[in-house]
């Protein structure tokens, strides 16, 4: 399954002054155009705009809502993110070190790798869980 990342952007309020661009249509035109080949040069790609409301505050006590378009655009995620419903939440980074634990060629069998722990802040619930899963 494609997995996607999100970019919502603020649509722009103002249009943008160029040669040979007139008209406040056309400068307003040309605003979003750069907005989004700048993002689509990044690898987003434009999904859709949208109106949504946004509260704020009004003087000392006072709400009001606003409404906000903003753009949406999304990109695929990299093969390694893609790749991140098999990694664990939760990566164990005891039994990475090498001086964490203490290797089976090192003390001659799997038992001594168990036996006494190499470091005080690692109880030895935590160690058998990592060799357990290793």
């Amino acid at each position: 399954m494609q997995a996607y990342e999100y970019k919502v952007v603020p649509a722009p309020k103002k249009g943008v002054k160029a040669k040979g661009v007139k008209g406040p249509e056309a400068r307003f035109a040309h605003a979003l155009q750069l907005v989004m080949n700048d993002l689509g040069a990044e690898g987003w790609e434009y999904q859709r705009t949208d109106t949504l409301p946004c509260e704020e505050r009004q003087g000392l006590t006072g709400k009001t809502t606003q409404f906000r378009h903003v753009l949406i655009f999304r990109r695929l995620l990299n093969d390694e993110a893609g790749a991140a419903d098999d990694m664990p939440l939760i990566e164990d980074h005891c039994a990475d070190s090498p001086n964490d634990v203490p290797s089976e060629e090192a003390n001659g069998s799997e038992e001594a790798a168990h036996d006494s722990p190499t470091d005080p802040d690692i109880s030895s619930e935590d160690q058998r869980r990592s060799s357990a899963s290793a």
